[in-house]
């Protein structure tokens, strides 16, 4: 019996890898251009709005800013319906239109940080995230490739 399962799993395994294999790029699925920025947050469950609106205020104009410039050109919030303990209950997700828009560039940084201080102040800012260590917790920060399967 014993025998039997493993050899059920090893033929479990083989079929895996035998169709991650087989995938081909360009012909099965097509890497998209850009990357999306995914943060991940846990947040308490009775300050999710609290936290949104914060966002709103804190993230949007950045956002909003890095768009016009064309360093973005989608960012997303995504809330999970349901509560489960250490888990993403809301994701940040910001699209850079190429992976070199995320290389340093002086120049076009300090002028982007200038503009988005304009509209949104470091006290403004410190005071809309104020508290927000009290009910929210970073579970992953990552970068993403979007891929589209081939029909």
């Amino acid at each position: 019996m014993l025998h039997k399962k493993k050899f059920m799993i090893a033929a479990l395994v083989a079929c895996g890898a035998t169709s991650i294999a087989i995938a081909e790029q360009y012909v099965d699925y097509v890497p998209q251009s850009g990357l999306w920025e995914i943060n991940a947050i846990e947040v308490d469950p009775n300050h999710v709005d609290d936290y949104l609106t914060g966002l709103r205020k804190s993230q949007v104009p950045g956002f909003e800013v890095m768009k016009k410039h064309g360093i973005i050109d989608d960012y997303k919030f995504m809330v999970r319906n349901g509560y489960n303990k250490s888990a993403p209950s809301v994701l940040i997700m910001i699209h850079y239109t190429s992976a070199a828009m995320l290389e340093p560039d002086k120049a076009r940084d300090q002028m982007i940080e200038k503009e988005i201080l304009a509209k949104f102040s470091k006290k403004d800012g410190d005071a809309a995230v104020a508290g927000y260590e009290k009910y929210r917790q970073f579970i992953d920060d990552g970068l993403w490739t979007e891929v589209k399967m081939v029909r």
